[in-house]
């Protein structure tokens, strides 16, 4: 139980994530198939509906924007400040994670690249967050664009129309339009979080400050 409990958090998060992945597949394939009838095709049980673009458009668009979000998050928070935010460092402050993590090869408890990694390794690693965010952002958009795709190519067969080429439909204005309104949204939330939390409070909760705090202490 203590296992569980240390990691809670991670732990309930992937299990709302699998519920609402479900809950989104079964009711996706509702969609798809009403769509089908919709057009006088039959309906498709749930392997045909995974062969298809429809429930991987929307599964990886939402996916892109998200870690897109989390990726420059992490990224733009190393030099840029919010005065009061927990969300940011503080203005003019040298933080413990600014540390060279060179003075720490003789830790025991480092992990192995600090102790033991070349140059090109611990670059990478002081990195390594934001590279893998970046990195999942690249994926899902890559799923996004080829689900998409698939997608589209279905609903143009539908009414008997050519399918379009990859690179026509990356060049679209359907995917950036998928794209731009998700990103928008995440780029709003981050920024009313980093405000909000000037002033607002969550007793309890690391990404708030105490209660007592004033509103633009660091």
């Amino acid at each position: 139980m203590e296992w569980f409990k240390d990691r809670s958090l991670t732990l309930v998060m992937l299990f709302l994530f699998v519920a609402c992945a479900f809950g989104q597949l079964a009711a996706g394939l509702r969609e798809y198939n009403a769509q089908q009838l919709a057009h006088g095709e039959a309906a498709v049980g749930l392997g045909s509906y995974l062969s298809t673009g429809h429930p991987w458009e929307a599964l990886f668009e939402n996916w892109e924007s998200e870690f897109l979000q989390m990726a420059v998050f992490v990224a733009f928070t190393a030099f840029l400040v919010q005065r009061g935010s927990p969300e940011s460092r503080r203005p003019g402050a040298v933080e413990p994670y600014d540390a060279d993590p060179r003075r720490f090869r003789d830790s025991p408890d480092a992990p192995w690249i600090v102790k033991h990694g070349g140059a090109v390794l611990l670059w990478l690693y002081e990195r390594s967050l934001g590279l893998t965010l970046f990195a999942l952002f690249i994926f899902s958009f890559v799923g996004h664009a080829i689900g998409g795709w698939y997608l589209h190519n279905e609903e143009l067969a539908s009414h008997h129309q050519p399918a379009e080429a990859f690179v026509s439909y990356v060049t679209s204005s359907t995917l950036w339009f998928e794209s731009f309104q998700n990103w928008q949204s995440e780029f709003l939330s981050i920024a009313a979080m980093v405000w909000l939390a000037v002033y607002l409070r969550h007793r309890g909760s690391p990404e708030s400050k105490p209660v007592h705090a004033a509103h633009y202490d660091s």
